[in-house]
């Protein structure tokens, strides 16, 4: 997923007096770098993680705790029933890892009262990491925190690798080889990728689809395979990140037919989580304190979920129903989940490079992947088998007008940018039923998990 990360120096002011500890502000002279692959995120409490109201206090920005987040999602009654992901594993991919995840992870769970994941184990099978980035370090705490937060009983296996992915081929052979080293040993149930390239980085077709193996290898072996749909909105960034596409584009591996593509919604939500308003496709570009909040301007700055057409892949069957929409490609999204800056999650992190350690405001389609992994982990249980490829079962659902799968119809991922001169890229709006911004839409997961475990 392509998304921006402050490269500035922090300091701290704000929210002590509240007892949640120091907050960190952006200076005005804040340097903004596109740079691949990574979550947004912003320092707000070097002491006990804020609350929402302090949050919105401080930077007029909404935060949620996974607490929050899974009353939003309605998963208490999922959990007790005694449907955690008890049994599955959720298999999280990442360039480099972090080298703190461990501890950023249990202080993460004592501060929001979760328990220990019943395992957690790191491996790195294209070969040894022996760079550490801290942009993909927070995007790895946050991959494995938040697919924690929302299938508690599911083990977690971290997947590492040595290169970066940098949109195009940069990185792909060894998170392919990576899966399918997973794959063929049986390691997990659900793969979370929170990364993609847009598809006109790859100079062929023949480029992209070279690199589908692990793919194919995950359908044959009933493995859900999830990625992010990017952050930038319709528009999305070109190789190394250093310049946004004029157009609308779409990424890849969520464009793969074979990929289950995840959006971006903003929520709304109270202090106990339950919704004050219907959710929404994330779009933040336009909001000036969310702006400021992430690049330390007014903006506008791409600042939304990825959705659109793709260029290399042909309508496939389960998507008919909603070929009046993508017409005789392949269309992404194909579900979305919280995402949004304007109500982001609350993570821990203390790697090195990364800030001061401590509570962080993250967001983007890399927070959404990994609450819709620890959702599927939860249906595969619920079923008792894992449940491969879901997207027939998605569109299906979505068609049958089931009560799980919650429409989202409000919103467009259109953004504007300044690249020489100023841009916008017109992207698309939510509909009813199913649209490019938002894919058939959100979820409630009580119902959504027993219609995805039947249909499947």
């Amino acid at each position: 997923m392509r998304a921006v990360r402050l490269t500035v120096a922090t300091a701290t002011f704000g929210l002590a007096s509240l007892g949640v500890g120091s907050f960190a502000a952006v200076p005005a002279a804040a340097t903004i770098a596109i740079q691949p692959d990574i979550a947004m995120s912003r320092l707000v409490s070097t002491g006990a993680p804020p609350t929402t109201a302090q949050c919105v206090a401080e930077f007029q920005v909404p935060c949620y705790s996974p607490n929050q987040i899974e009353q939003a999602y309605n998963l208490a009654p999922l959990y007790a029933k005694g449907y955690d992901g008890a049994g599955k594993t959720i298999v999280i991919v990442d360039s480099f890892g972090s080298t703190t995840v461990r501890r950023d992870l249990a202080v993460f769970d004592k501060a929001f009262h979760l328990p220990a994941p019943p395992s957690f184990k790191i491996i790195q099978p294209a070969g040894p990491v022996t760079t550490a980035d801290p942009g993909w370090a927070g995007e790895t705490d946050l991959d494995v925190e938040y697919s924690h937060a929302i299938a508690p009983g599911a083990n977690i296996l971290l997947v590492e690798t040595p290169t970066s992915e940098n949109e195009g081929r940069t990185g792909f052979p060894q998170i392919e080889e990576a899966e399918n080293y997973v794959i063929n040993h049986h390691l997990g149930d659900v793969i979370s990728q929170s990364f993609s390239a847009t598809e006109e980085t790859f100079p062929t077709r023949q480029a992209l689809t070279s690199l589908r193996g692990a793919y194919i290898n995950a359908a044959k072996n009933n493995i859900t395979v999830n990625t992010a749909s990017g952050d930038s909105g319709a528009a999305d960034v070109g190789f190394l990140g250093n310049y946004y596409y004029t157009y609308p584009v779409t990424s890849w591996p969520d464009s793969d037919p074979l990929v289950t593509g995840v959006g971006g919604t903003q929520l709304h939500l109270n202090a106990k989580g339950n919704h004050t308003a219907p959710d929404n496709v994330w779009n933040d570009t336009y909001n000036v304190p969310t702006q400021e909040f992430i690049f330390g301007d007014a903006g506008p700055n791409p600042l939304a979920g990825g959705g659109g057409k793709s260029i290399y892949f042909s309508r496939p069957s389960y998507q008919n129903s909603v070929a009046s929409v993508v017409g005789s490609q392949r269309g992404v999204p194909d579900i979305s989940m919280s995402g949004a800056c304007n109500g982001a999650a609350i993570m821990y992190q203390s790697f090195p490079g990364g800030g001061a350690p401590g509570f962080y405001e993250v967001c983007g389609t890399s927070e959404a992947t990994p609450l819709f992994s620890g959702i599927v982990a939860i249906a595969d249980q619920y079923a008792g088998h894992d449940l491969g490829v879901i997207n027939p079962a998605l569109y299906k659902l979505s068609q049958d007008g089931a009560p799980g799968i919650v429409d989202v119809t409000k919103g467009n991922n259109t953004v504007t940018f300044t690249q020489d001169t100023t841009h916008t890229v017109v992207g698309f709006k939510a509909l009813p039923g199913y649209d490019l911004a938002s894919g058939v839409g959100t979820v409630n997961a009580a119902l959504f998990v027993p219609e995805l475990a039947g249909a499947g």
